[in-house]
């Protein structure tokens, strides 16, 4: 009976796994076996920014299925591809109606810069622009194109940057909750939210000035492109909001019209039979497949809080992303290992994480270095708290001129949940052997005097690891970096002041840095070497099949085929809706 029972749950947990496995890779080779439709020899490219924006693709080779979007980096290579293919004549742009990241317009924006050095048009259309999220960036994207078109009737409310911020102190004092936090130090003001009601002096100060530093920026960036007096420029827009006509009186905007008009203006510059091809069909359309002969700048690209370990998995249609350490170091030293690699562009983008998982990270960027090659940091919209320490000693970095980065400092501690949860009728109890600190992160009660102490040393020699990485890599005296650290948020213009990154500029910046650092005088190749799953492999982290098996049944699946597989990859769709939920980090992490 055992052995039957053995049995039978095998034989159920194999048609489980074909049920589920096959579709993945029915449909990726039905994809592959179609292909991209052929470029039109005379092409209008619409790239839709109102789809979601990341800086990276999704590591997750199933992740493309979940939803539409794009990131920075498939934007900049599609426009580098189209800037030299004689078959695009222009491109389109949807502007979205609130803010994008500043890191990302900031990088698009150049992007859209060099394209148009080609000589083919870029037309930029809005539906409006609204105070909601950073606005300003939105508009500094959309005054890169050669014109910026707004629907009639729109709203023009380009007025400022505002930043909100939610504090819990009253709501948590109300039920009894209890916040036990340490920071490193007065600016480093992450969880200033859970302990007071009102932004501190050193919060104030900090938010405004990188809020300040995005917003001159992004009006130095606007006048630039639309030639007009920055002063002037920011008086007319702090006089808005205004309708789509006042900001065409106000030299704002070049044209008011509907997007089909807009559409139909390149489509009349690309000549007699153009037809409009969707950017992202494009973008992930075949390519030539480059000789690899010469030498290649490896590009490892990383998104997301840093964390210990590898990835499991999780949920493979998700378009979120952690960058799990092991993964990353060991992109590292693969780069190491080839031969042909001669630099590395490390493109980041990240607001911190685990130190450790930082510090694992940090050793193998040391050990490429050691190896003779060269490590440039590209930095996106974050490259701070652990995002700074893993490129602290980098051979150069690159940010935006509106990356977040700096942030050297820590936090860490609980919620200390015991008179809130006795409300209800919960009492915590605690057992232990050793010391009292072996139950310091208990839910039940904030830290004693003693357990206290140990976790301030505890932080206290974490943040000095901090500081001497930063010094050591950034050549910097010891005190230099205290008075600038405290977990303070610097953007890249700023903090190129300070000498925290070397240069302001985007990602082909970075690769021409690295290019000059390798002595690379000619062409060179870029090698593509960031952690990333096979569809084969996320069935397995998924289902725990082998890739083996995921292979052999993909095989059977093309001999028998399977016609329910877009009924049961629909019913995984929902099942992914309702369970991709909020994530809760332990209390314990230091960031």
């Amino acid at each position: 009976m055992k052995q039957f029972l053995i049995t039978a749950a095998g034989v159920f947990a194999g048609l489980l796994i074909f049920m589920i496995g096959v579709p993945f890779v029915l449909i990726s080779m039905a994809a592959a076996a179609a292909g991209p439709a052929p470029t039109p020899s005379k092409t209008v490219l619409e790239l839709d920014l109102r789809d979601p924006l990341t800086d990276q693709s999704p590591q997750s080779a199933l992740a493309g299925f979940a939803r539409r979007g794009h990131s920075a980096m498939s934007i900049l290579e599609g426009l580098r591809r189209a800037e030299k293919d004689d078959r695009v004549r222009g491109v389109l742009i949807r502007l979205p109606e609130g803010g994008v990241e500043p890191g990302l317009a900031d990088e698009i924006r150049l992007g859209v810069k060099h394209f148009r050095t080609s000589g083919k048009p870029v037309i930029a259309h809005s539906q409006g622009l609204y105070p909601s999220g950073i606005v300003t960036a939105t508009y500094m994207l959309g005054a890169s194109a050669d014109e910026l078109w707004m629907q009639p009737g729109a709203s023009f409310q380009v007025t400022g940057i505002s930043n909100e911020d939610l504090f819990f102190k009253r709501f948590f004092d109300k039920y009894e909750i209890k916040p036990d936090y340490e920071q490193r130090y007065e600016y480093k003001n992450a969880v200033n939210g859970y302990l007071f009601d009102d932004y501190t002096p050193a919060h104030r100060s900090a938010e405004l000035s990188w809020i300040g530093s995005v917003y001159d920026t992004d009006l130095a960036a606007i006048a630039a492109d639309r030639k007009l007096d920055p002063a002037v420029l920011k008086t007319t827009l702090e006089a808005g909001p205004y309708l789509a006509d006042e900001a065409l009186d106000k030299h704002l905007i070049d044209r008011v019209g509907q997007v089909h008009e807009a559409q139909a203006a390149l489509i009349r510059q690309a000549g007699d039979g153009a037809q409009l091809v969707d950017f992202e069909d494009y973008a992930h359309g075949r390519q030539p497949r480059e000789r690899g002969l010469g030498p290649a700048v490896a590009v490892i690209e990383a998104e997301g809080d840093i964390v210990d370990g590898k990835d499991q998995g999780g949920n493979p249609f998700s378009r979120g992303s952690s960058i799990y350490a092991d993964d990353l170091a060991q992109a590292f030293y693969d780069a190491i290992k080839a031969k042909d690699v001669k630099a590395i562009v490390f493109r980041l983008n990240s607001p911190g994480g685990s130190d450790t998982a930082s510090e694992e990270i940090l050793a193998a960027i040391r050990a490429a270095k050691a190896a003779g090659k060269p490590v440039v940091v590209s930095m996106g919209t974050y490259g701070a708290s652990g995002g700074y320490w893993v490129s602290s000693e980098a051979s150069a970095i690159v940010a935006e001129p509106s990356t977040l980065t700096g942030s050297i400092g820590v936090f860490g501690g609980k919620f200390a949940l015991g008179p809130a949860l006795a409300k209800f009728g919960v009492d915590v109890r605690q057992l232990g052997v050793g010391s009292s600190y072996a139950g310091a992160f208990g839910m039940g009660r904030e830290f004693s005097p003693a357990e206290r102490a140990a976790f301030s040393h505890w932080m206290d020699r974490i943040y000095d690891n901090f500081i001497a990485r930063v010094a050591e890599g950034r050549k910097l005296p010891v005190e230099r970096v205290r008075e600038i650290a405290k977990g303070h948020v610097w953007t890249g213009v700023q903090a190129k002041e300070l000498g925290l990154v070397d240069q302001i500029g985007g990602f082909y910046d970075a690769v021409a840095k690295a290019k000059a650092l390798a002595g690379i005088t000619g062409e060179a190749r870029l090698k593509r070497m960031s952690p990333s799953n096979s569809p084969f492999e996320a069935v397995q982290k998924m289902l725990g099949v082998s890739a083996t098996s995921a292979r052999t049944l993909a095989a059977a699946a093309w001999v028998f085929g399977d016609p329910r597989a877009q009924g049961i990859l629909d019913e995984l769709a929902q099942a992914r809706a309702r369970t991709e939920g909020a994530t809760v980090l332990a209390p314990t992490r230091v960031h």
